[in-house]
């Protein structure tokens, strides 16, 4: 294997797994509101099972 060939494999797998991960541009709002929003019911379901 070449130098050239294992830095195109390297890569294209670097590529292949990206999962979306903080780089991902997108609608930030959406996902700071979703996010407070499990924070929300999760609080009232403790409060309603009488965990807390």
């Amino acid at each position: 294997m070449t130098a050239s060939s294992a830095t195109a494999s390297t890569t294209a797998a670097a590529a292949r797994t990206r999962t979306g991960g903080p780089e991902e541009d997108g609608p930030k709002i959406l996902e700071h509101v979703m996010g407070w929003t499990f924070v929300v019911v999760l609080a009232m379901l403790v409060t309603q099972l009488g965990w807390m």
